[in-house]
């Protein structure tokens, strides 16, 4: 899966550089602090920050890979693990994702993740962003994509494993644009954005490689909401209050019975999907648009 394809911005043209792979992935408990409708508790590792509210049972997940939430392997092993822990935490209902830094959700893998990589490597960093997907879309949690900036290719993949999605208005684009890069959605990925968009329009989207500007993502039923971005963050709270209304039970077993299907088959051809996408991200092709795309991001530095 390709990262953000797009020449203009200062922030894209980081890109270039290796970001940094964390090694402390654990969650680690931080002291507590009241809050005016409950108290709120505090995990953090180095790359995902996590409050959740005592009183209401609702996690915040703010990634935090400067500097645009690029999905490399620590990201993807931290993001899992959150996800797992949460959902393992009784007393918690609900997940909002979100990012901590502004006008940027989450650029999408890590394109140096996949270039001149051994095609074991590769094979093993798809496993760990299926695994990490897994624990999102299959979560008995409500999960909320607070979409507060740019958020294409791996961006969109975490927006349409969430139940629900507000994205901030203005000039923010989302989508999959896998094939600008000479790649191709994997059957899991291209089924979420059917099942958001509908079969003509996702077709049509994944062979362009389209990104749409949150107004079309609207219209389209790519994001759910649209507000400003300074109110992200309070309409998704807003917003999951209303959805944990619903008893937790009937919900998640109503939910389960939707996304089981589409579990079920990652789960069943997972080496499959492995084998393919490494096989397609390893040709001589695929890594000569890599290596082009990096070249004319190092060329407008």
């Amino acid at each position: 899966m390709a990262t953000f394809i797009a020449s203009g911005g200062r922030v894209w043209r980081k890109f270039v550089k290796t970001f940094p792979l964390g090694s402390n992935l654990s969650l680690k408990r931080s002291p507590t602090s009241a809050l005016a409708n409950g108290r709120l508790s505090s995990t953090s590792s180095e790359n995902v920050l996590v409050s959740k509210d005592e009183k209401s049972g609702i996690a915040t997940v703010r990634m935090n890979n400067p500097p645009v939430n690029s999905l490399n392997t620590a990201l993807l092993l931290s993001l899992r693990s959150c996800f797992e822990e949460l959902e393992k935490d009784k007393s918690c209902r609900a997940l909002i994702l979100t990012s901590n830094k502004p006008k940027v959700f989450c650029a999408g893998l890590d394109i140096l993740e996949l270039y001149q990589k051994s095609p074991d490597y590769v094979g093993q960093f798809w496993e760990k962003v299926q695994d990490m997907w897994l624990s999102l879309y299959g979560s008995r949690l409500v999960t909320m994509a607070a979409i507060n900036g740019h958020s294409p290719a791996g961006g969109c993949l975490l927006s349409l494993a969430c139940d629900y999605r507000i994205m901030a208005e203005g000039n923010f684009v989302i989508g999959l644009n896998e094939t600008q890069l000479d790649l191709v959605a994997p059957f899991w990925l291209r089924q979420m954005m059917v099942d958001a968009i509908g079969y003509r329009q996702a077709e049509m989207a994944l062979m362009v490689g389209a990104l749409y500007p949150s107004n079309k993502a609207l219209q389209l039923g790519l994001v759910d909401k649209l507000v400003p971005i300074e109110d992200v963050q309070t309409v998704a709270e807003e917003e999951v209050k209303n959805w944990l209304k619903i008893p937790d039970q009937a919900r998640a077993i109503t939910k389960m019975a939707s996304r089981k299907p589409l579990l079920d088959e990652l789960r069943k051809r997972k080496q499959e999907d492995i084998q393919t996408f490494r096989d397609e991200t390893t040709r001589e092709s695929v890594q000569l648009s890599i290596q082009q795309y990096l070249d004319k991001l190092k060329a407008k530095k």
